[in-house]
């Protein structure tokens, strides 16, 4: 009897398991269930297919995330094709834009939708904008909370430096940059867990002119860091990621090493690249406090 008692003892004086949290970033390129030729939309866009769907609806399963940072997302009812409105809150920013950034929500978190990140727009009223930021606070069972930023940054500008003689496309993206690091430096003085995940269209190596903008507004980790993407690879192995994972406050201490994950996939016809997306989903996996 003593003995069960001891062990009794043990087994409630021993920590509790941390809880996790699987966070993702998915661009689900030109997610829209508009007709092919609408004027809303460049002429060398196909609408997709229900099997198209269907595998969509598949490969989001499969990578079973708690949170997904979506890209390029044609409003709720283009979202809610893929995520069942049953199991998931959807969440997008508050434009007209056809490539709205945005969030999918499991249910069994609470989300408190925030302010658009407006000014990452550059130029609000162009047919096709540089889109605002996506901003919510993420509530966890165990009460944990992070703030997270879903974004899409400027195409033209993958590795070339900034500066005065840079492109224009640079210029923008620095300045969306300085955006971005604007509201990372908010949430560090708030002391919050924060994340910012999405397209950042920006291969990102060690002493890179966007990655300073960013480190030097708040401390914080990049998943993706010194790793090469097998998304839609060739005979000549992975690519650089361009969809990165960026965590701040407590949540650096969150990440789960060597979590970072790429869901490939099967599928490897040319075809594919656009009706499921030229972009694969990107995960890592958070140690709750």
């Amino acid at each position: 009897m003593r003995r069960i008692l001891f062990a009794l003892l043990v087994l409630f004086a021993a920590p509790l398991q941390a809880a996790e949290l699987k966070l993702a970033t998915w661009n689900i390129a030109w997610l829209t269930l508009k007709p092919e030729g609408h004027p809303a939309l460049p002429r060398n866009i196909a609408a997709r297919e229900p099997e198209d769907f269907r595998l969509l609806r598949d490969y989001a399963r499969r990578l079973a995330a708690d949170v997904v940072a979506l890209q390029e997302i044609d409003g709720a009812e283009a979202a809610a094709r893929i995520f069942d409105p049953a199991d998931w809150t959807i969440h997008l920013t508050d434009e007209d834009d056809v490539q709205r950034p945005g969030f999918a929500i499991r249910r069994t978190l609470r989300a408190t939708p925030m302010p658009d990140l407006r000014d990452l727009d550059l130029f609000p009223r162009a047919r096709y904008s540089l889109r605002r930021g996506a901003d919510i606070l993420v509530e966890a069972p165990n009460g944990a909370r992070l703030r997270l930023l879903s974004v899409h940054l400027d195409a033209g500008c993958r590795e070339d430096r900034f500066g005065p003689s840079a492109p224009r496309d640079c210029d923008n993206l620095a300045r969306q940059g300085r955006v971005i690091a604007e509201w990372a430096a908010a949430r560090h003085r708030e002391g919050v867990a924060f994340a910012i995940l999405g397209d950042f269209n920006r291969r990102i190596r060690p002493g890179d002119d966007f990655g300073t903008i960013l480190e030097d507004a708040a401390p914080m980790v990049r998943a993706t860091e010194g790793l090469s993407s097998p998304c839609w690879a060739d005979a000549r192995g992975g690519r650089p990621f361009i969809s990165h994972l960026w965590l701040g406050g407590p949540a650096r201490e969150w990440l789960v090493p060597r979590s970072l994950a790429v869901m490939a996939y099967s599928e490897r016809g040319n075809r594919y690249r656009q009706t499921l997306s030229d972009h694969c989903p990107v995960s890592v996996r958070l140690r709750l406090p």
